[in-house]
């Protein structure tokens, strides 16, 4: 072992204060990632034990056992048995927790069969007085033959202790709990003896465990001449028997030093469970709940974003004020600074909805919420844990594909990240109320429903719907391999711990800003210069060309000004790709400045709203007109209005279905590791949505 740096693998069943654990030995001195060439999110954190020496602790995902179900849990068993990888642990800390003693151990043991020095750490020990538990810790020893610390994340007693053990690591025993061989003696026999110099229970983990769940296929062992692999069933039925010899040693463990006095327990979580899942009640609940947040979670962000909003566009106005004209200032100004406002101003909404996603979890709520919706996205070739990410997709799908990182299943998880944007986000009620305004009449339907308001309801549930037949389909189209367990932790109820959502609400912001940010400023900077360049002499020459065209108009300088820009607009590279676009988007009932607006709001929707502003505020006339009556009066060269109902109800559901959103992208390409499934994100959502706008105009033109 590395006297300098000691290698820790911090190692628990979900639900048991990993985290906690993790974060109190390491602080804010942690590093974020994802394994090499897979999804899964690797957390580093280094931890000072002494003077001369430090740990530094790999948090695995959480997992049950060593019998891997999911992606997570595949890469806890390849760390722990490959002794070439450069993160393999000289010690495995197992994070238990006070109540579940005996399923955690069940995990323990297994870790402690490879022989790896493993330290027990049992959570919540401020929890035992209240539950009527009592543990003998020196009988514990050495019955499992280790180390163990007894500590409470929640008042971070025991954490000392921990790294006392760390510093002492020589001392924690390495050898095994129970003789495997007692599963099949014959079986095992056979096996060590071909294997003479391995591990017998890694062995047998390389024989049972397919740990290959992405592109790569399972890992086969050639037989042996001496050795003869069992049938699959015959290995299925031995690991039943493993698991159940493993249980019959925890309970002669706990029944000499673990001891439960229910008369002395208190316990509410039954009692509240009743009302949480209940069939009726727990829906209505949840949904209310729900409602309470997004209402915060709007009303709390648009301050901060307002703010962001104004600073940026003072900030964008000073560097033009300040700096002396030019190429250099336009692309600080227009491309640079606007590009960084387009990423900060996410900030807000995605640091609140995580704040109430760690409120939930850390609560133990959000594991109800889980159970209850199960039964019901199954059917559609989803999880409960998809109800989330899909839910949160209502204020931004950046978020919302963020929190996908709980559902274990790859193939569920691919496609809930795939479905995700089709909920209809924030970004698109600028787009929907300024076109709802100017082609859905304002009036009362049945004396009570406004108009409008049920237009936008709908278009809600468009998306919502879309989500799920969208899903129902990429189940019974996508041939992934994948095993789908659905195994959730039913956790006991939890003031949440402040430190552990601040790190989660920080951590998950960093990652956005740091790894979407870069995709996102790259390509404002592209759209500012396509914006801001154009070919041949009628952009180069914009100038002198309108001047002369209006120099017998009476003219404000102003107007003078707008037009200029809106020729140099149209005769830009952005411009030349609105024209050449036009004849493809004409059927839907758009003009080419229409084409232009959603050619620049691909790097956001929102994006929409401000090219119309600036194409549109032309003219020598009504300086004051709002963006509502230019769009209004905005005719195409033969006299015919632009926005007509059968136009507005096709751009409404353009907008409904088409992936208008680079950051959405970038961050699909981020959770994936990989741009094929935002390009068919992209080619894919965007053909819906022509294909629908287009027999909307034409069915009601």
């Amino acid at each position: 072992m590395s006297s300098e740096i000691l290698k820790v693998a911090l190692i628990g069943n979900p639900n048991t204060g990993k985290t906690s654990v993790f974060n109190h030995l390491t602080g804010l001195n942690q590093q974020v990632g994802n394994y090499p060439g897979i999804t899964v999110e690797k957390k580093v954190g280094f931890c000072k034990l002494s003077q001369h020496q430090k740990a530094k602790i790999i948090d695995l995902p959480g997992t049950y056992s060593l019998n891997a179900s999911s992606l997570d849990e595949s890469v806890v068993i390849e760390l722990l048995m490959n002794k070439n990888d450069d993160d393999f642990p000289d010690v495995a800390i197992v994070v238990s927790e006070v109540e579940n003693l005996k399923r955690n151990l069940l995990l323990f043991t297994q870790i402690k069969d490879l022989e790896i020095p493993t330290l027990l750490v049992i959570n919540m020990a401020d929890r035992m007085k209240r539950k009527g538990i009592s543990i003998d810790i020196p009988v514990l020893e050495k019955e499992l033959n280790t180390k163990i610390a007894l500590v409470s994340s929640r008042t971070k007693d025991g954490i000392e202790d921990i790294k006392a053990l760390l510093r002492d690591c020589k001392n924690i025993p390495s050898g095994t709990c129970l003789d495997t061989s007692q599963i099949d003696e014959e079986y095992f026999d056979s096996l060590q003896k071909t294997f003479p110099n391995q591990s017998l229970y890694k062995l047998w983990l390389v024989i049972t465990q397919d740990v290959n769940f992405g592109k790569i296929e399972k890992k086969t062992i050639k037989d042996a001449t001496s050795f003869a692999t069992k049938p699959s069933s015959e290995l299925k039925r031995l690991q039943h028997k493993e698991t159940i010899y493993r249980y019959k040693f925890i309970n002669d463990v706990l029944k000499k030093g673990y001891v439960v006095d229910k008369s002395k327990a208190i316990d509410l979580r039954s009692k509240l469970d009743r009302i949480l899942t209940h069939k009726v009640f727990g829906y209505v609940i949840f949904f209310a709940i729900l409602l309470l947040i997004f209402q915060a979670i709007f009303d709390w962000s648009s301050i901060p974003m307002d703010f962001i909003d104004a600073t940026f566009t003072t900030l964008n106005s000073w560097v033009k004020d300040t700096l002396p004209p030019g190429q250099f200032t336009n692309l600080l100004a227009d491309g640079i600074i606007s590009g960084l406002g387009g990423i900060v101003i996410f900030i807000p909404q995605i640091a609140f909805l995580f704040l109430f996603i760690s409120v939930l979890e850390e609560s133990g709520y959000m594991s109800r919420v889980v159970f209850l919706m199960d039964r019901v996205m199954r059917r559609f070739g989803l999880s409960g844990k998809s109800v989330v990410p899909l839910i949160s997709g209502t204020a931004c799908a950046i978020p919302a594909i963020m929190a996908t990182r709980n559902i274990e299943n790859w193939k569920e998880r691919l496609i809930t990240i795939l479905v995700t944007p089709f909920t209809t986000c924030s970004a698109r009620l600028p787009v929907y109320a300024i076109i709802i305004a100017l082609v859905i009449p304002d009036k009362r339907i049945l004396g009570i429903f406004n108009a409008q308001g049920l237009t936008l309801m709908s278009l809600y549930l468009i998306g919502f719907a879309s989500a799920i037949l969208a899903a129902y389909i990429l189940n019974k189209t996508l041939k992934i391999k994948s095993k789908s367990y659905f195994v959730v932790e039913m956790p006991n109820y939890k003031l949440p711990m402040f430190k552990n959502v601040f790190i989660n609400v920080l951590e998950k912001t960093k990652t956005f800003v740091f790894e979407a940010g870069k995709i996102i400023l790259a390509i404002s900077i592209v759209l500012w210069f396509l914006a801001s360049y154009g070919p041949g002499e009628k952009f180069n020459n914009a100038e002198e060309i309108v001047t002369a065209e209006m120099m017998n108009q009476d003219i404000s300088s102003a107007n003078l000004e707008h037009k200029i820009a809106s020729y140099k607009l149209e005769h830009s590279y952005i411009g030349v790709v609105g024209k050449t676009i036009e004849p493809i988007i004409m059927p839907l009932g758009y003009d080419w400045k229409i084409g232009i607006a959603l050619a620049t709001s691909f790097a956001a929707r929102e994006v929409f709203i401000g090219t119309l502003a600036t194409i549109y505020s032309v003219g020598n006339t009504d300086d004051d007109a709002t963006l509502k009556k230019k769009m209004e009066k905005e005719t195409f060269i033969n006299g015919g209005k632009v926005f007509t109902f059968a136009s507005g109800i096709s751009l409404l559901l353009f907008y409904a279905f088409a992936m208008q959103c680079m950051s959405t992208l970038a961050i699909v390409k981020r959770e994936t590791n990989s741009w094929r499934w935002p390009l068919i994100q992209l080619f894919g959502m965007s053909g819906i949505a022509y294909i629908t706008a287009l027999i909307a105009f034409q069915l009601l033109n």
